[in-house]
């Protein structure tokens, strides 16, 4: 049984492809597509030496545009803030006297144990303060 070219081309895009998902890096990917660029080439009666051209050009290219662009999508922080970071820069309102030591305020809907940046500022009830970070279940106000 003699195999053609462009089926051996699959299969090697196939094997890359099972290391793709294994390793998560998405190399292994785009070499499976020049693979499967050089399955259509051998499938259009190419030589083997345009097969493995089309396969390293296609692979150079995928990796040499995509990889920068799927790092710098990575290394980018989200700009929708959730949990605890949503809450840093909130406005609040005093409910029970706040100081160094402690008190209480609203925030965001709930009520929150709170206390100030500066230990020496208190904040009475019904005072509008911005909060500067959460530490643990208490925020720290200014």
């Amino acid at each position: 049984m003699d195999i053609e070219a462009w089926v051996w081309w699959l299969i090697g895009a196939a094997g890359l492809g099972i290391p793709l998902v294994v390793t998560t890096m998405p190399e292994f990917g785009m070499l499976a597509a020049g693979a499967v660029a050089a399955s259509v080439v051998a499938a259009l009666g190419a030589g083997p030496v345009a097969q493995v051209l089309v396969f390293v050009i296609v692979s150079v290219a995928l990796i040499a545009v995509v990889r920068p662009i799927a790092n710098r999508h990575r290394s980018q922080r989200p700009e929708l803030a959730t949990g605890i970071d949503a809450l840093k820069g909130r406005q609040a309102v005093v409910l029970e006297r706040v100081d160094g030591s402690g008190g209480r305020i609203k925030l965001a809907g709930e009520v929150w144990s709170a206390r100030s940046l500066d230990g020496d500022t208190s904040y009475q009830p019904g005072q509008q303060v911005d909060v500067v970070e959460i530490d643990g279940a208490t925020a720290v106000v200014l």
